[in-house]
């Protein structure tokens, strides 16, 4: 790993997101492997550090049905804190989970909770720049989040191992796929197909930058080039990075392949943009 974890979980500065909810967010698992199973409070949670060059709203993995909260949440914004860059990881809610009150949440509540996030990070005025940092349905979010308009300078948005458009009903990979489950989630990837041509408002208006496995059968890396291809014809500044061996859900640990650059190289990219 580019940093070590430490051996009990660093406490976060929560902050609500919705002061009217007043229920609880289940924790499964012990660090640091928790997950949140079930989220009806949203939230973010920060980590800071004293001097920060810029901050980042981070989005955990977890297909839509969970989210891997220490391993794509956690060490993402430990990370990032390494590199001087305040970190906020969004705890949101999932599209058609059960809501608790009797219901499912509707297909969009997941990019209401992100807007939320937004807004409160431009209330607080910190002057900072801002990247949005996602890994795997993560960086479904980051990239849904970097097509949102934002008084805030966003540098640029990183997705690594996400499914951004070839889950979309009319532009599936491989095509026989299947829908995907809860109704809600699957509504959710169409209309939010990031990086598809004849759907403009998927398209980032920052930088990115994109990892994937080449041999990754949970996000084909048919999501990264339906997004390339789409790029090179609009004028998106886009570093991608593909690794010939990578498993799915590298992260930040399983980095005993060619993906093992992929840190650094992010850093640099970081780095980069912030010099700007």
């Amino acid at each position: 790993m580019p940093y070590s974890l430490p051996a009990l979980p660093p406490v976060a500065e929560i902050i609500s997101l919705d002061d009217r909810i007043h229920a609880t967010n289940s924790l499964s698992g012990a660090w640091p492997d928790r997950q949140i199973t079930a989220v009806h409070a949203p939230e973010l949670h920060s980590f800071r550090v004293r001097q920060p060059r810029a901050q980042a709203l981070v989005y955990a993995g977890g297909g839509y049905t969970k989210l891997i909260y220490d391993k794509e949440g956690i060490d993402v914004a430990l990370w990032l804190n390494s590199l001087g860059i305040d970190a906020h990881i969004l705890v949101h809610r999932l599209p058609g989970a059960d809501s608790g009150t009797g219901g499912v949440y509707n297909k969009s509540i997941a990019l209401s909770d992100g807007k939320t996030a937004l807004s409160l990070l431009e209330g607080m005025n910190t002057g900072l720049p801002l990247f949005h940092i996602g890994l795997s349905s993560g960086g479904h979010m980051a990239g849904l989040m970097a097509c949102q308009p934002s008084s805030l300078n966003v540098c640029g948005a990183l997705l690594a191992y996400a499914p951004i458009n070839a889950n979309h009903r009319q532009h599936k990979y491989p095509q026989d796929k299947a829908d995907y489950p809860p109704l809600q989630k699957q509504d959710f990837y169409d209309d939010w197909a990031i990086g598809l041509e004849d759907q403009p408002h998927g398209l980032p208006h920052c930088p990115l930058f994109l990892a994937y496995a080449l041999q990754d059968r949970s996000v084909p890396v048919q999501h990264a080039l339906n997004l390339l291809q789409t790029a090179s014809r609009n004028n998106i500044t886009v570093d991608a990075h593909i690794f010939g061996s990578a498993p799915h859900g590298f992260a930040l640990r399983n980095l005993d392949g060619t993906q093992a650059s992929w840190p650094a190289l992010a850093r640099d990219w970081i780095n980069r943009l912030i010099q700007r």
